[in-house]
């Protein structure tokens, strides 16, 4: 059986929205923290996205398989299966996508009992918030920047509390700390 693992960039604060890389935005970009992330999509069986993630991430890396730095990334992500949930998206979806027809939550079980591998959830929205409150999510793992940033939504914004265990915490030279966290149930 597969894990549901939800996996976000974040900052100090726990802002997630619109990460642009530094200097002008507040995600960093560090050559060893992008390792562990590329070795962490390697792994993983496939990827999970809402549909403002998707439409955001499809729109972004077929255009970074050309730009010297990210083809091996680029390659990874636009290869790798992914499900989208969507109430508004119908299919065929692009970027070797799935549309997740009907129940998301129930579905996304169903996938976690058909794969071996970890089911990626890419990003912090309410698809995300969906998936904990429903207590199918295993693990959290969040690269904290060391950024704040006023304004914007914050992980997690609404819901019920969710108690978690640490499994492990990676700092980076560029002071991006990843946190590991195994969901309580």
């Amino acid at each position: 059986m597969g894990r549901l693992v939800l996996v976000a960039a974040i900052t100090a604060n726990g802002a997630f929205e619109a990460p642009a890389p530094a200097p002008d935005g507040w995600l960093v970009l560090d050559d060893e923290s992008q390792r562990a992330s590329l070795e962490m999509w390697r792994s993983a069986a496939a990827m999970v996205l809402g549909r403002p993630t998707y439409e955001g991430l499809a729109a972004v890396w077929p255009q970074l398989a050309s730009v010297p730095g990210f083809e091996e990334y680029a390659h990874q992500m636009n290869s790798m299966p992914k499900y989208v949930a969507s109430r508004t998206l119908s299919a065929p979806l692009d970027w070797n996508a799935t549309l997740l027809t009907g129940d998301a939550v129930a579905r996304l079980a169903e996938l976690k009992a058909e794969h071996s591998g970890d089911l990626i959830v890419s990003g912090m929205g309410s698809l995300a918030r969906d998936l904990l409150t429903a207590g199918v999510v295993d693990q959290v793992w969040m690269n904290v920047n060391p950024s704040l940033i006023g304004g914007g939504p914050q992980v997690f914004g609404t819901g019920p509390d969710i108690r978690m265990t640490l499994l492990s915490a990676t700092t980076y030279g560029s002071g991006v700390v990843q946190l590991r966290y195994l969901v309580a149930h």
